[in-house]
């Protein structure tokens, strides 16, 4: 199995469970507590600006709300976030893995684990920490799955809890919960690693963040049967 086989199985995979939750029985829409807007807009005392996904993007994207927001100066923001909600997911209408839109948008993959959710104990959940490169340029991103009273990283179990909840509860609502943290620039001369100190301080910084913003969008989110 080849690695572009590996990076895109996930999503067909999804996308195929997608497929047949239409014929397991109808899906409702579930709306959240509140707007995704209220999802606190300072983390780490530090102010933010909204950003605006255009709507040829979000149709494409398919959330029925989001929250995308720059911290930090606007001539270089030290990290955005973003939050994605889909009241269901149907065919056309559901979640894209990050893993899958990167590559296309010019940004190579130099690393991706999983990691325990910062701050949380071990039946939290994990979370996704990829390491980006494009043409010089890295980002550090932390980015999970959360919703129906889960946080998750792995793109299959994700799809075996959509089509469980779908049978069980018809309800397929979910967010996609992202951190970019850019990496700062590194001095002249140095070679650029996937563990040197300025993607230490990255990691750190996304680790901070994600300790405030998963209890901050599990207030926003419905609750569910098992919570």
């Amino acid at each position: 199995m080849n690695e572009k086989t590996v990076i895109f199985l996930p999503a067909a995979v999804l996308l195929g469970g997608v497929l047949l939750i239409s014929g397991i029985r109808e899906q409702y829409q579930v709306q959240p507590k509140q707007p995704m807007k209220a999802i606190p807009s300072t983390f780490l005392d530090m102010p933010s600006t909204d950003i605006v996904v255009a709507e040829e993007e979000r149709k494409i994207a398919g959330m029925s709300d989001y929250v995308m927001r720059s911290f930090g100066p606007d001539s270089a923001p030290l990290f955005t976030v973003y939050v994605g909600y889909y009241d269901r997911q149907v065919q056309g209408k559901s979640i894209h893995s990050p893993k899958n839109c990167l590559p296309g948008a010019g940004w190579e993959i130099m690393t991706s684990t999983r990691v325990p959710l910062p701050g949380g104990s071990a039946a939290d959940g994990t979370v996704n920490r990829v390491l980006l490169g494009n043409k010089g340029v890295r980002a550090m991103v932390y980015y999970w799955y959360q919703g129906r009273g889960r946080v998750a990283s792995n793109e299959y179990r994700v799809k075996w809890d959509l089509l469980r909840d779908a049978a069980m509860y018809g309800r397929t609502e979910e967010a996609l919960v992202r951190i970019v943290v850019p990496v700062a620039p590194l001095g002249a001369g140095q070679a650029p690693t996937i563990n040197d100190a300025s993607v230490a301080a990255a990691d750190e910084l996304a680790q901070r963040i994600a300790r405030e913003l998963a209890p901050a969008v599990k207030q926003v989110l419905p609750t569910f049967p098992s919570t």
